[in-house]
């Protein structure tokens, strides 16, 4: 059983109001620097990529945080579009670090062949914070849609949408950490006024599928080279991965478009969603890193393999 570390905010049982909410923000402390480890290493790509800006989040004492995605030089209307997305939950380290990785070494590699979209750091005030939430409470990975209240995901969702219907894969890269145990699931409960329940951490790297176009080969190909970097998570006794059926070795379902997820935006065929386990004793931050990179590699080259 993790601890729980999430302060009390709030009465038990009561959802957050814009107190409770105002509360929770003045216990959040700026941790990094999304400009010295991001934007720094985003400028240093700009002989290789065109850099857009798509957004920016005000964020009011806290800052102005613009929001920038890498474009392939030379991007060509008659190809297929490749959509990658880091940093949704500004916490997951190495899905920010796994796009850049992926972005300075490998992005070249499929030039000629697919135009590429990285977004590497989708929620940078949470970046900073190393939390699952933005400014406002809310969790941008349950709020992309047309109507969103969350701006990160706002911004996205236009980004992505004016891509049309040329996306061909698109996926995003999160981590499941410890710390979704002790301090973000509890607050989940307190902020909705619901008591917490105790789940369990898997134990290695799973695949999120999109449950309306699973595409299970795609899935399995990904898992195949991940697993030269890093472990699969196995399922728990009850078959499950935090509390999804596992529907292959490593991979579960969600309805991701009803769910408002980041996977959820566009009509790709090929979609996932990755989850590094950054606390291992068995993994690294480089590891981790690897294990994103490796996993935007395989999920490209087995979109863009005739079938």
């Amino acid at each position: 059983m993790h601890a729980q570390t999430f302060p009390a905010i709030g009465t038990p049982g009561q959802p957050w109001g814009d107190t409770e909410i105002a509360q929770w923000r003045a216990l959040q402390t700026r941790k990094r620097s999304y400009v010295d480890e991001v934007l720094t290493r985003i400028d240093a790509l700009r002989e290789h990529f065109d850099v857009a800006q798509y957004g920016e989040v005000d964020c009011g004492a806290d800052g102005r945080y613009p929001l920038f995605a890498l474009r392939s030089r030379g991007w060509d209307a008659a190809l297929p579009v490749a959509v990658v997305t880091g940093g949704v939950h500004g916490y997951e380290t190495s899905g920010v670090h796994g796009a850049l990785q992926f972005a300075e070494r490998h992005a070249a590699g499929y030039a000629g062949r697919v135009n590429v979209l990285v977004a590497p750091c989708v929620s940078p005030w949470a970046y900073e914070r190393i939390h699952r939430w933005n400014a406002q409470a809310l969790d941008p990975n349950r709020n992309f849609r047309a109507d969103s209240q969350a701006p990160e995901s706002a911004a996205l969702w236009a980004l992505l949408h004016s891509l049309g219907d040329h996306v061909l894969v698109h996926i995003d890269l999160h981590e499941t950490t410890d710390s979704d145990e002790t301090e973000f699931r509890p607050a989940l409960a307190a902020r909705d006024g619901k008591p917490f329940e105790p789940g369990t951490i898997p134990d290695g790297f799973y695949l999120c599928a999109d449950s309306a176009r699973p595409e299970p080969a795609f899935q399995q190909a990904i898992n195949a080279e991940v697993a030269k970097v890093t472990h699969i998570a196995p399922a728990d006794p009850d078959g499950t991965i935090i509390g999804s059926p596992v529907v292959a070795p490593g991979v579960i379902e969600y309805d991701c478009r009803a769910l408002g997820l980041c996977a959820g935006i566009t009509d790709a065929r090929f979609v996932t969603t990755t989850e590094v386990y950054p606390d291992s004793p068995r993994a690294n931050p480089q590891q981790c890193n690897d294990a994103q990179a490796a996993a935007v590699r395989a999920a490209l080259d087995f979109a863009l393999t005739p079938r």
